[in-house]
């Protein structure tokens, strides 16, 4: 809090990039709190919340007639501007949000503060979701080939290394060590991933070969590495770099492997750029997007000239490359420089074109744990976590991501998650709101104790894994085939432009099924509810039986009852009209109460010696004199409604015993009702 100057500034006015009708600026309320810039927009009672560690980059630009502007971008691809009414405030403003946005300690990142309230899930849950001791073990290891390691349990063999190593069975620990110390950060060529064919993946780091220097230790491994699969004598080193730099690198004492020394291996170069290249080609596209008045021209050569997409393209197809390879039965080893960025980046992809498990939610978060996290992917230092100065933020993960995206094209129904899923986890990579993408690798982490301190990203994602469920996934157990044509990689609108939705509206068919997969599931869940309730009321009415008479029991004449009491005081009507008929005229029926109250008295009677009208089949009377036309056919109607509606009743009581439903709305027949009815047709 001791960086906020200024927490409150009113009137302040948020402008969209793009006007629209339904997308003009507006005009509310900024808020500056240690986690959160938050806009409130009073007047459409819309919040705007961005955390300070998504915050790119803040631009005070020059002063205008309506006030200061404040450009701001965010690491996941939202630019905003506010313009402050007073340039002081504007001023604080800008100053607290670099102070913020940029912390100078990890324990000042957003997951220690998160509490995860409005949750379901715990502190404790989703860190020992994933183990990679069972995911080894899923793939057969270990076995007569492949052995578990303990020479780096306490990190010493490699600190960037998980502590549980998988190597040849056959290669001894002077081997192991001897190698470690030839290759770059110690990164000695491990087990990634074994296919059922028994060709394996493995990733090291490069060799510190320079141009002269050996290792016979890292030659055995090798060897070693390449007898473990028996189908094939070859053994494929595949270099990510573009050769031109591998060279450079043998000036500097490291480079590539020197074929004389290595048997039976086989090299292939691809050209994948450093780190540097790919944070420039992404910047670049990022002004494509963010193009003031963009045409056709101008959007699609901002991107071509971003070489964005020809990067995803050189990923894509080293990936398939290594994939095919493998599913050919020959064993692969991949590296880079360090074997942190692009070795992780190939190694996963190619494990999701091999292994259907991979394309799972479950999957999915496995492999991110293993080959990201596990094998030292430096989150810290590509998300600019921390220091955003050193040199070495990238879109590393981004660009894996990017790719996964465009085998999803390919392949709508091999993914059993959603374009969604993969824009969440972007998403929590730079926010930092949990401590799953903490740090630079895990012994880091594990110093840090983030797993009793912070909360875990998968926990999060399997309390919402509903929302990220693909409806047309099917389950498909082969490898799947990739297309590394130019016109097949695409740009990724939904991450890159997803806050430009007045000008990209977004009604996509997958959309569209989401929402009849979620209604279908409410339904779904609506019957089994009802199943149980009704379930509920038949052990109910079994519990009682005996106690009440069953259906079939009930006397009919009881349920008519009311209706014999109606034609009792119908009766009487018609006898007294006719006595009238005799000798007055029709105006006799004045005297109204003598009938009523003999109505009234009739039915308390009845009521009493109930019992009597069980022995009646018909307690209707015949008058010898015929009614007038006029009153015939009103109480003949009356008489056929009665007998309707007391019909409809009985069913309906039927319906209810059977069902044990209650039905709201429902009129039954009322005697003193009918007799009020009948008195004004007599009237």
């Amino acid at each position: 809090m001791e960086f906020i100057r200024t927490p409150k500034v009113e009137n302040v006015r948020f402008l969209y990039r793009f006007q629209t009708a339904s997308n003009l600026c507006s005009t509310g309320t900024l808020y500056l709190t240690a986690t959160h810039l938050i806009f409130v927009d009073h007047e459409l009672k819309r919040e705007t919340w961005i955390l300070h560690s998504l915050i790119a980059s803040v631009e005070k630009l020059p002063i205008s007639t309506i006030g200061s502007p404040l450009l701001m971008r965010c690491k996941h691809f939202l630019c905003i501007t506010f313009v402050i009414p007073k340039d002081k405030e504007a001023h604080d403003i800008y100053q607290s949000l670099m102070q913020l946005s940029q912390p100078s300690s990890i324990k000042q990142l957003y997951c220690f503060n998160y509490t995860a309230s409005n949750e379901f899930f715990t502190i404790k849950d989703g860190w020992n979701k994933v183990s990679l001791e069972s995911e080894y073990k899923r793939m057969g290891c270990p076995n007569s080939l492949w052995k578990l390691s303990t020479l780096n349990q306490n990190y010493e063999l490699c600190k960037t290394y998980p502590r549980k190593l998988y190597l040849p069975a056959s290669a001894d620990d002077l081997v192991i060590k001897g190698s470690a110390k030839f290759r770059s950060k110690s990164r000695l060529p491990v087990l990634v991933y074994l296919h059922k064919n028994k060709a394996s993946i493995c990733r090291c780091a490069q060799p510190l070969s320079g141009f002269k220097t050996r290792c016979i230790e890292d030659e055995k491994l090798l060897d070693h590495i390449r007898k473990t699969n028996q189908k094939s004598s070859l053994l494929y080193v595949v270099d990510t770099r573009p050769k031109i730099n591998a060279i450079v690198n043998k000036a500097q004492g490291k480079g590539y492997e020197n074929e004389i020394y290595y048997e039976n291996i086989k090299f292939h170069f691809f050209g994948i750029e450093n780190i540097h290249v790919m944070r420039g080609s992404l910047q670049k596209l990022i002004d494509a997007c963010e193009l003031r008045v963009p045409s056709m021209n101008s959007f699609l050569n901002s991107v071509e000239g971003s070489g964005w997409l020809r990067h995803v393209k050189a990923i894509l197809e080293t990936s398939v490359f290594i994939a095919q390879s493998v599913e050919n039965g020959i064993s692969t080893i991949i590296h880079c420089s360090d074997g942190w960025d692009r070795t992780a980046q190939t190694c996963s992809i190619a494990s999701i074109i091999l292994d259907p498990y991979y394309r799972t939610i479950d999957g999915f978060q496995t492999l991110i744990r293993k080959d990201w996290l596990a094998f030292g992917h430096k989150f810290n230092d590509r998300c600019g976590h921390i220091n955003r100065e050193n040199g070495e933020m990238a879109p590393v993960f981004t660009q894996f991501l990017d790719v996964i995206w465009q085998i999803m094209l390919q392949h709508p129904c091999a993914f059993e998650f959603n374009e969604r899923f993969l824009i969440m986890i972007n998403d929590f990579v730079y926010n930092v709101q949990f401590g799953t993408f903490l740090c630079n690798c895990e012994k880091e982490r594990e110093e840090l104790r983030l797993s009793q301190r912070t909360y875990s990203v998968w926990a999060y994602l399997d309390e919402h894994r509903i929302e990220y469920l693909n409806p047309l996934y099917r389950n498909d157990d082969s490898m799947l085939q990739i297309s590394v044509a130019p016109q097949m990689i695409r740009f990724w609108r939904g991450l890159y432009n997803r806050f430009e939705t007045g000008v990209h509206p977004r009604d996509s068919v997958e959309d569209v099924l989401r929402a009849k997969f979620h209604h279908v599931d409410a339904l779904r869940r609506h019957v089994s509810f009802l199943e149980n309730l009704l379930e509920e009321h038949r052990l109910k009415m079994k519990n009682q039986e005996g106690k009440i008479r069953p259906l079939g029991s009930i006397d009919l004449d009881e349920i008519e009852r009311p209706l014999k009491v109606v034609e009792e005081c119908m009766q009487r009507l018609k006898m007294k009209h006719e006595e009238n008929m005799k000798g007055q005229s029709v105006d006799g029926y004045d005297d109204e109460n003598f009938v009523i109250e003999d109505c009234q008295k009739d039915s308390r009677s009845e009521s009493r010696n109930s019992h009597d009208s069980e022995n009646s089949n018909d307690s209707r009377i015949e008058s010898p004199h015929p009614r007038p036309n006029s009153l015939n056919l009103a109480l003949n109607k009356f008489d056929s409604d009665c007998f309707n509606q007391n019909d409809h009743q009985v069913s309906k009581e039927k319906h209810r015993n059977h069902k044990n439903i209650t039905n709201h709305g429902d009129e039954s027949i009322d005697s003193d009702q009918t007799s009020n009815k009948l008195l004004k047709i007599s009237i």
